[in-house]
Formats: structure tokens, sequence, C-alpha cells
């Protein structure tokens, strides 16, 4: 497991639960059946924040299955669980989306932050195995390519767009990534699958005090800018050094746009 990304899951979780859709959350939970202990599928899992999030919505019988391909991740999601509920867990690449049998009697699929990193076609393809199953759906916290700084410097509007060519460029083998685009890809999926669908909107607002998560947004903006476009590096250190120097002086806000898309079949 990489601790960087463990660290970072960790310091991103307070943002993520500030931010998420409660309305849409209830609404699709209210969609789930009520007959038996519940089904549900978590892709992607990292170290169990959705999970932690949706059990104080959900009736206290449910039967949780954590998938991720690092299994030092789904070790801490089960530890950090285990208070809570029994999960089951699987470790597995998730890239091909080849394994039906993970997704076999699912009342309700999940996943945070994901939709991002992946491909249409892998999108087209849960949309298939979300349906085969008649589960319902919760993606949340998915970029929308948006985000806003204060106070404002003159390069910011540049650097917003070199990272969203970045997400677009990206491949973490679930084909070539959907990036911003990812929420209108995703709800133009599940609703030519027959999925009632919904969207709303699931902001970070991160203020001053919040030192640490802004200093790594800034840090990753940053990298993954110049890695898209190296010959503007002077350009995007000197904003680094400006937008950091405001988070040490308690004066920088940020807000990153995200959504939470939610449906079910009717």
């Amino acid at each position: 497991m990489s601790e960087s990304l463990s660290d970072w899951l960790a310091l991103r979780e307070p943002a993520d639960f500030a931010a998420r859709s409660a309305a849409l959350t209830r609404a699709v939970v209210d969609a789930l059946p009520r007959r038996r202990p519940l089904r549900i599928l978590d892709l992607a899992t990292g170290t169990g924040a959705n999970v932690r999030y949706l059990a104080r919505f959900l009736p206290p019988d449910h039967k949780w299955l954590l998938v991720d391909r690092d299994p030092e991740l789904l070790a801490e999601a089960s530890r950090r669980t285990a208070a809570m509920m029994a999960v089951d867990t699987k470790c597995f690449d998730l890239g091909p989306l080849d394994r039906p049998e993970i997704f076999a009697n699912r009342d309700f699929v999940t996943a945070s932050a994901l939709l991002d990193l992946v491909s249409e076609r892998w999108l087209r393809d849960l949309a298939e195995r979300c349906r085969a199953a008649r589960a319902a759906v919760l993606f949340a916290l998915t970029y929308n390519g948006r985000s806003q700084c204060s106070p404002v410097e003159p390069e910011d509007d540049a650097i917003r767009e070199l990272m969203n060519r970045h997400q677009r460029a990206n491949d973490k083998g679930f084909g070539r990534a959907a990036g911003p685009d990812a929420v209108d890809r995703a709800e133009r999926c599940f609703a030519a699958a027959g999925y009632v669908m919904t969207r709303e909107p699931s902001d970070w607002a991160l203020p001053s005090e919040m030192h640490a998560l802004q200093r790594e947004l800034i840090e990753g903006w940053a990298e993954a800018a110049a890695e898209i476009a190296p010959e503007e590096s002077a350009m995007i250190q000197s904003w680094r050094v400006r937008r950091q120097d405001h988070v040490a002086q308690n004066r920088s806000r940020i807000v990153v746009g995200h959504d939470d898309l939610g449906g079910w079949l009717p």
C-alpha cells in the first residue's frame, strides 16, 4: 500500500463527508428493498470512507462487499469498519470489469471519487452490470472540472485547464479517463440502460483552516499541470509558490466542483 495514498484518503475524508448530498443519499436509500438484508457492493473502496458515510443512512441489516486492488487498503477498510458492521473484501483490479459475480444479486452498487478516473466504455459496462442485477446506484464526489481559489491569482484558470487536460489524458487501467466529463457521461450511460438518474452538487468548500488538504491539493494541481505542459514550468512554479503562501498566511479558500450521481430502475 502507498502510505501517501492512505494519508491522502484520511486527509480528504472530512471534506468529503461535508460535501456529499445527504438528500440524494436518502433518495437512493428510499428506493432500496426493505424485505430482507441489503446486499451492497462498494467499488474501489480504498480505506472504506464510503462505507462509513453511508452506514448512517442505511437500515441495520446490510451486507457489504468491498472491492479494491490494494490489499493493504482493503485490510485497513475492514479494520476501520469492524465496529460498525461485518464486511467481506475481494482484492482484484477492476479495470477490465470482467467479474460479473461481484454484481450478482446486489441491491445497491456504490463508489466514491471514482468515475472521473474511468473511461466511457467502462461506464457503459458498469451500467449494464448494474442493470442486470437491478441494483440502485450512488456515485459520489466525481470531479466536474470546476474550481475557484481565493485570493485570485491570474494563472488560476490556466492551471485548472491544464489539470483538466491531464485528467482527460490519464489511464489508470480503466481506459482513457472521462475526467471532468465523467458525470455527464455516466448519467447518459445509466439513463440509456433504463435508470432514473438524479445528480446533486457536492463541492468541496475548503476554508482557510484546512491547511494540509489545501497544500496537498495545490501540489497535486501543479504537478499535473507541469506533466501536461512542461514548457510552462516557470509559470506553474510561480503560481504554486504564491498559492502556498496564501495557505501559510491563513487567507486561502478553495472550492472544488464535484457532483453526486444516483439512480434506480423504475
